[in-house]
């Protein structure tokens, strides 16, 4: 039963659309998922750090850098979205939109 006759069947109980996904691509996906979440994770630590040394006037520069080494993960961040659109891509190079997934990350 396709997902539409799913959607108009009466009264049944609306089913859930489950798509199947090679293996291959799921390693993929949660591959770049985790280095996202990573990378996020470092951002926070290098703006918070860089923020409470910036009470101390003595180590004001070293939060600078740490506010320099966060702008710097920022810039990865959609570095790893495009790489992963293009490893997606590879694997499904005729259907439009693969890799975008449906995820910011």
């Amino acid at each position: 039963m396709d997902a539409k006759s799913r959607r108009d069947g009466g009264g049944e109980s609306e089913q859930p659309l489950i798509l199947h996904l090679g293996h291959e691509e799921l390693i993929i996906r949660q591959r770049y998922e985790t280095i996202s979440i990573v990378n996020d994770l470092l951002i926070g630590l290098w703006f918070l750090v860089g923020s409470i040394l910036f009470f101390s006037p003595a180590l004001t520069h070293m939060g600078t850098w740490l506010f320099v080494l966060g702008s710097i993960e920022m810039l990865i961040r959609p570095a790893i979205r495009f790489t992963r659109r293009v490893h997606l891509g590879r694997y499904h190079p005729n259907v439009p939109g693969i890799g975008d997934g449906g995820h910011d990350f």
